[in-house]
């Protein structure tokens, strides 16, 4: 795997799923990181070739570091644990639907100073770099000094600015009563950030590529340094996996896990199919594993796709588990994405989607 960084030479477009015609709806939104379509669609424009590889991100980098979003199963600093894990929990008595996911509590091991609920103010990193995230995969803990941003920009390292665009009607000083208005929030990233991304070929840089809406151009170039951090990532989440026990699977791009039910419809969730609540008195007795769920609201990917005619046509609308999501898990259990050899499904996996690390469970003291 060939990693590179993709840096903006101006603002970026990264509409969501939402359809969008001036004069109906009058914002057009943009979400970031872009999904794994837009930069498979970048990179292949700049090999000038239909060619299918293996794409691993996106992730965000400084100055040669990669940094991936922060797990969320966390308050501020403290970790979080399912209520079934936590036998000395005051809240064990609690009563809670037992055909969902297993409440997360704080540890009772752990005594709160309150502090600890700012971490949507801007205290604490949402982004974390490759050493921090390779001591939890390492250690199953993470330590308050490791959730310190540097600056504002560990917090959000991008700004979204909006931009009005109007039509005036020719001949005057006024704009069109009829799709003359509309706004779209473009992104900016801020100075020393680039996309990172992996693939398993090897692209002669630096090189220009288009990426996103209005094709903004971006310098793709390669960085060797980013390939070894992400290795040893990877040698301890299959170390952890091996161990076995229970464990926890860090979700660090967005998570596209699909069902196609009778009637042929596609339905989206926040976690894995085959993945069976393990505390569930009904249900089927095999993948019964998952006891608990951290994420939060759902990632749009849109997509297209060529009909028989070979028009480029919009493809259904699918929602991503939101990268940083974390399942608590019994035991190690891969994805049926990986397992599977059928195109339509792997596909999600070559593009980058549902990629877990996973880490060791470690009660907190």
């Amino acid at each position: 795997m060939y990693w590179y960084t993709i840096t903006p030479l101006d603002v970026l477009l990264f509409r969501d799923a939402k359809p969008f015609t001036p004069g109906e709806r009058a914002w057009a939104g943009s979400v970031f990181p872009p999904n794994g379509h837009a930069l498979a669609g970048a990179i292949r424009g700049l090999l000038g070739e239909k060619a299918n590889f293996q794409l691993t991100g996106p992730f965000i980098c400084r100055q040669e570091m990669l940094y991936l979003p922060r797990p969320l199963g966390f308050v501020g600093s403290v970790p979080l644990v399912p209520l079934d894990w936590d036998s000395q929990s005051n809240l064990r008595q609690a009563l809670w639907n037992r055909q969902q996911p297993s409440p997360l509590v704080k540890p009772s091991g752990i005594k709160s100073e309150g502090e600890e609920e700012k971490n949507g103010d801007g205290f604490f990193r949402q982004y974390l770099p490759a050493d921090v995230v390779g001591k939890y995969l390492d250690t199953g803990r993470m330590d308050k000094k490791d959730w310190a941003a540097e600056d504002e920009s560990e917090v959000k390292p991008w700004k979204v600015e909006t931009r009005p665009h109007n039509t005036m009607q020719e001949g005057t000083r006024q704009v069109k009563d009829a799709d003359g208005y509309f706004v779209e929030n473009a992104i900016r990233l801020l100075d020393g950030w680039s996309l990172a991304i992996g693939i398993d070929r090897l692209v002669e840089t630096p090189a220009t590529v288009q990426l996103g809406g209005e094709g903004h151009r971006a310098i793709l170039q390669l960085c060797p340094p980013l390939s070894q951090q992400w290795e040893k990532l990877q040698e301890l989440s299959k170390k952890n996996r091996e161990t076995g026990g229970k464990s926890l699977a860090y979700l660090v791009t967005p998570g596209v896990f699909e069902y196609k039910r009778r009637d042929g419809q596609l339905m989206c969730r926040a976690w894995p199919w085959e993945w069976k609540l393990a505390h569930a008195v009904d249900g089927e007795p095999q993948g019964k594993v998952l006891v608990s769920v951290a994420t939060e609201k759902p990632v749009p990917v849109s997509c297209r796709f060529r009909d028989e005619e070979k028009n480029s046509i919009p493809a259904p609308q699918v929602f991503a588990a939101p990268p940083g999501s974390v399942y608590y898990l019994e035991k190690p259990v891969g994805l049926f994405q990986d397992e599977n050899s059928d195109k339509k499904v792997h596909v999600w996996r070559e593009l980058g989607y549902s990629e877990l690390l996973w880490i060791s469970y470690k009660e907190s003291k």
